[in-house]
């Protein structure tokens, strides 16, 4: 079934497509699009990696967390109630989401909920105890700067922790996430985006890897700040 399934959308993907063009303004205007609608269409499908990053988070000792790319919040109720986390993103259209869910929900350990570049992250060095990026590195302009901020801002002995597809699969795993290229280009997901693209950084070093999510395709990266 799973292969029909792949079939089905590889046809569909098969003719010729520009790359998506990413870069800020791009990126706020795709998700200004999909604001609305985003947790129901992408909610349950992204649900075990934001449960399986937030549990790891959750074992860790209570302490500030930064979530990169909190987009509409979808994660915020999730986190222990003694853990203070900051969340940010470029997208406004987002961020309204996230700050009525915040109120709503009564979540009072959201410290802030910044409009911010993640490559230009306006908080002080070591300032936060972990930090998280949840389906948000595979798009983002400048994965090295993006990378080098999270670095500066998590503290010593803290830990940087990765959700996302990371194109380095085989099988079906390939083949799925080839097929899905047309959604992933709408919201300026990068497909081919492999995992070494955030690996060997002098200060980090790479803890785990788990495969989670629908029989593993999407990947838990868990690394420690140094």
């Amino acid at each position: 079934m799973l292969d029909d399934v792949v079939r089905k959308l590889k046809s569909r993907s098969d003719r010729p497509r520009r790359r998506a063009r990413v870069d800020v303004p791009s990126v706020r205007r795709a998700y200004a699009r999909w604001a609305p609608v985003y947790d129901k269409v992408f909610g349950t499908g992204f649900r075990a990696g934001r449960a399986a990053a937030i549990a790891y988070l959750n074992e860790l000792p209570a302490g500030r967390i930064l979530e990169c790319g909190v987009g509409t919040g979808i994660s915020l109720p999730a986190y222990r109630r003694d853990h203070r986390i900051t969340g940010m993103d470029v997208s406004p259209d987002m961020l309204a989401i996230a700050r009525e869910r915040v109120a709503r929900d009564g979540l009072t350990n959201i410290e802030a909920i910044d409009e911010a570049d993640a490559a230009k992250l306006p908080y002080a060095d070591q300032s936060f105890d972990a930090s998280v990026a949840m389906f948000v590195i595979t798009v983002v302009p400048d994965v090295v700067s993006v990378m080098n901020e999270l670095i500066r801002v998590t503290k010593p002995g803290g830990r940087v922790v990765f959700v996302s597809h990371f194109s380095d699969q085989r099988g079906w795993r390939k083949s799925f996430g080839e097929a899905l290229a047309p959604l992933s280009a709408s919201l300026g997901w990068h497909t081919d985006f492999t995992i070494d693209r955030i690996m060997g950084y002098p200060k980090l070093r790479h803890v785990e890897t788990r495969r989670i999510g629908p029989l593993g395709f999407f990947s838990l990266v868990i690394f420690e700040r140094i």
